[in-house]
């Protein structure tokens, strides 16, 4: 689910945090970072057993419609036909969900949490896509997945009680939700009929992308003043006190992947920073860290503190 450019944005994030915090506990700081990791994932796990909660919604509105003295069938039908999705009914039921769920302790129980549940489902029936889904009884499981993978894209991911309730969780769930939602359609997308027992739930990540978090983050605060030191060198004709921490931090991180990481090639690693500086730096910045970060590596290669080996070697 994380790849390598998410992964270099948390320990990022993580270590600015840190910075910022004036705290030299190492150990305390990696537990952050894992714990920022784990928060993302739980958003993931939310949003996929969030369609099991619209059934209940969707049963309890039908049930208080037909214990009307009168009631319209019709005004019953719009809600019987989310209860008989084949595709949610399949995904309610799928173990790998419910192990996740049940191993994050990632549910929706409590008034907090069924009340914005509610009020989604509340505001899910005055909606265009959700009245096509509701209205059609002649659906088959393509239609129905096809139907639930729409109604989350156009609506429930963009729902702003359920972005309040991240944001009490965690405070980069701005940067994580676009990921985590691409990574829930790409869920939804996978399921098939009658794949109760399919592997769905896409895993956090590799053990050697946990690795490669562990140490890039570790290394980044043990070499941080070796590199500050070193950086000055190469800075040394703008004022030191006006370069974007931002900078510093991303140039530091680079530096420790280039150095300590044979098998990733330098082009790899200078591009990846790059990019991160034109979403997380100033405008300037891509310029700024392309132009030092080209000078250090090549003379840390020349001075053979930089030295690639297999994949590493990949211009």
């Amino acid at each position: 689910m994380l790849n390598r450019r998410q992964i270099r944005i948390k320990i990022l994030q993580s270590l600015y945090a840190f910075f910022q915090s004036d705290n030299s506990n190492q150990v305390a700081g990696n537990k952050e970072l894992m714990l920022s990791i784990s928060k993302m994932y739980e958003m993931y796990v939310f949003y996929l057993t969030i369609f099991e909660e619209l059934v209940s919604c969707a049963q309890n509105k039908y049930d208080e419609i037909n214990n009307r003295k009168y009631s319209s069938s019709e005004d019953a039908i719009v809600h019987k036909n989310i209860i008989d999705n084949s595709f949610i009914k399949t995904l309610a039921k799928n173990k790998s969900l419910k192990t996740a769920s049940e191993k994050l302790s990632v549910n929706w129980v409590g008034d907090v949490k069924q009340d914005i549940v509610k009020k989604l489902y509340q505001y899910l029936i005055s909606t265009d896509v959700f009245n096509s889904i509701a209205s059609s009884s002649d659906r088959d499981f393509e239609d129905d997945k096809a139907a639930c993978i729409l109604l989350f894209k156009k609506e429930i991911c963009n729902f702003g009680l359920i972005h309040h309730f991240f944001e009490e969780n965690s405070i980069y769930w701005v940067d994580d939700i676009d990921h985590v939602c691409s990574m829930v359609i790409k869920t939804l997308k996978s399921l098939t009929v009658n794949g109760e027992n399919q592997k769905i739930v896409l895993p956090l990540w590799k053990e050697d992308e946990k690795q490669f978090a562990k140490d890039l983050f570790m290394l980044t605060l043990s070499n941080k003043q070796k590199y500050d030191s070193l950086l000055t060198g190469y800075t040394k004709n703008w004022e030191q006190d006006r370069l974007a921490k931002m900078d510093i931090i991303l140039m530091n991180m680079a530096i420790n992947e280039a150095s300590e990481f044979s098998s990733i090639p330098l082009k790899v690693t200078l591009n990846e920073y790059i990019e991160i500086s034109k979403f997380y730096s100033t405008p300037k910045s891509n310029g700024f860290i392309n132009g030092i970060l080209d000078n250090v590596f090549a003379d840390l290669k020349e001075s053979g503190k930089i030295i690639k080996t297999g994949r590493g070697l990949i211009n």
